[in-house]
């Protein structure tokens, strides 16, 4: 009898699993598939153009990161308050969270737009690909104010246990972005082409309509927020926001490191050429066929760690987690093993340079071995982080990338001036410090004994 409990327990354990994993996967396998054949497209202009999005992106990505954090803030918070059943509080976090995000982000993107051309110098680029960057940069930034409404709102629908609404805003802003790059790029329908620049307005078109989209989900006229009962008006309450940014911006501050660490691996890989920068960039795009499915576990680990903590229901938390790690790794058993024996066949589907297939295949190689740690820490991390043990993943990344990763690169490339394949191995030796790391800290602590972060609300 009890083994039979057991097995429907189980059922209904994976079931709930699904219900996330399966939007979040569908969701994550969508933008990669926009972002590989978006650079697949750039890819045919020219590796300067490639090179302009890599630097841009970037830099970008620094205020990007702030807001990806705060998005954590805000699911860890809406998980552990839906857990509570306390929708007030909920909606309290939602919406305070998102109008304070917003006035932050606009000072934001004024200090990035008229200072794009000093902070791209950074990297000492040719002045070729400085104008490029310059030129992408200044128009993407206009689109953070937007895709940090769109980050927010994923956050808080995720938290609540609905991955299909995010999904289904990243399957509109994904085909949005397709569909008008493509006609700005190559030059389409009438209109002069456009190159690097139709690159950046279809992505800034895409994020404003994914905005539009998710402020209605919240807060339309059946809109997830607009039924809850509490009609108090949006303003802004630092004891509601703090909170949500002090949890989020360690996750903050972990992107801010690796774009950070970035900065000094460009300069190391270009001083390989071009060419090998090209490679590069787009072998980080072709890695997401194995990284991006298997994201959706962390966010999983995070949600249902967070349920389990409001409800007060730690072997709940427990069995989630079990599940969570099994299911990665059969995952990745799969996806990383297209990178590991098929490496040139899908670099081939970003570029018909051959030299850029050569050194990008290796890359591939490398990444694909270390694909099945990386993605288990990633679970470890998200379940850390639904607990409110947010620094415990900065920390470690952080001793990663300037213990291991940069150090190494930096040797390979200025002081041993041998192949660049050693730079990937020593991305590699990093995953596997973090996974480590990850594993032991994740033992130690009482994530499901930690007290709840909305308790006494």
């Amino acid at each position: 009898m009890s083994s039979i409990s057991k097995k429907a327990e189980n059922r209904i354990i994976r079931k709930n699993i699904l219900s996330i994993i399966l939007p979040i996967t569908l969701e994550n396998v969508l933008q990669m598939t926009s972002g590989i054949i978006s650079m697949a497209m750039v890819g045919r202009i020219n590796p300067i153009a490639v090179g302009a999005i890599g630097m841009s992106n970037i830099v970008f990505n620094m205020i990007w990161a702030i807001f990806r954090g705060v998005s954590t803030g805000v699911s860890v918070f809406v998980a552990q308050a839906h857990g509570a059943n306390n929708y007030i509080k909920l909606k309290k976090i939602v919406t305070q969270t998102l109008f304070f995000s917003i006035l932050l982000v606009i000072v934001l993107h004024q200090l990035l737009f008229w200072n794009a051309n000093t902070l791209l110098k950074i990297f000492d680029p040719s002045q070729e690909l400085l104008a490029n960057g310059t030129l992408y940069l200044r128009i993407i930034s206009w689109g953070l104010p937007f895709i940090t409404v769109v980050l927010i709102v994923a956050g808080a629908l995720q938290g609540m246990g609905n991955a299909k609404t995010p999904m289904k805003i990243a399957m509109i802003m994904n085909i949005v972005n397709i569909t008008f790059s493509y006609v700005f790029i190559f030059g389409k329908l009438g209109i002069r082409p456009m190159g690097l620049k139709g690159a950046a307005f279809g992505l800034l078109i895409a994020q404003i309509i994914a905005a539009i989209l998710g402020l209605k989900v919240l807060f339309g006229k059946d809109g997830v927020l607009t039924t809850i009962g509490d009609k108090s008006p949006i303003n802004i309450q630092l004891k509601e926001v703090l909170p949500v940014y002090r949890i989020g911006l360690p996750t903050s501050f972990e992107t801010i490191f690796w774009e950070g660490a970035a900065i000094l691996m460009t300069k190391a890989i270009l001083t390989y050429g071009e060419i090998a920068y090209a490679a590069y960039q787009l072998g980080l795009q072709a890695e997401a066929i194995s990284y991006m499915p298997a994201a959706g576990f962390g966010i999983a680990a995070t949600t249902f760690t967070g349920h389990a903590i409001g409800s007060k229901d730690g072997e709940e938390g427990r069995k989630y987690i079990r599940q969570l790690i099994k299911w990665t790794s059969i995952l990745t058993l799969f996806t990383g093993g297209v990178l590991v024996f098929f490496p040139k066949q899908v670099m081939r589907l970003l570029t018909n340079d051959g030299e850029i297939i050569k050194i990008g295949a290796m890359y591939l190689f490398v990444m694909g071995l270390v694909q099945i740690p990386q993605n288990i820490n990633g679970v470890f991390n998200g379940a850390l982080r639904g607990a409110g043990y947010s620094k415990i993943p900065m920390i470690i990344a952080m001793l990663g990338l300037w213990l291991i990763r940069v150090p190494l690169s930096l040797l390979v490339a200025f002081v041993f001036k041998v192949s660049i394949t050693f730079i990937w191995v020593a991305l590699g030796l990093d995953l596997i410090f973090r996974f480590i790391c990850g594993l032991i800290l994740f033992m130690k602590k009482d994530v499901y004994g930690s007290k709840s972060l909305i308790e006494g609300e």
